[in-house]
This record gives structure tokens, C-alpha cells and sequence, in this order.
């Protein structure tokens, strides 16, 4: 998933990933994986952050018919 996909997803990782100085402005159509190598960022510290943001928490996806 790119940076913006998450973000429409799931609006609360907007300030974890603000935090790890990943933005969705240049950046938001990276994907996860690739904007943390380009930051120089742990992916394992990135996924734990969103994962306890993310907790039971269920992404918000549009019914488009």
C-alpha cells in the first residue's frame, strides 16, 4: 500500500507516519516499504507504531458499486 492508500484508509496513521518524518504530500505514493528504506526508517518500528494505532480499529473502505 502507498503512504496515501494507508492515510484514506485509516486517517489515524496520518501522525504516526508524520512522526517518522514520512509525508503524503511528495512522498504519499510510495509504498510503505520503500518510503522507510528512502527515510532510513526500521520497518518493524514503523509497522508497530501503526499496528497499536490501528488496533481494532477496521479501515475505512468505500462501498463503490
Amino acid at each position: 500500500m502507498t503512504l496515501n492508500q494507508i492515510v484514506a484508509s485509516w486517517p489515524a496513521a496520518l501522525p504516526v507516519l508524520q512522526r517518522f518524518g514520512l509525508d503524503t504530500c511528495c512522498g504519499g505514493a510510495l509504498p510503505l516499504s520503500e518510503a522507510a528504506a528512502h527515510h532510513q526508517i526500521e520497518p518493524q518500528a514503523l509497522l508497530a507504531a501503526l499496528a497499536e494505532v490501528g488496533a481494532g480499529n477496521t479501515p475505512n473502505y468505500r462501498n463503490e458499486t
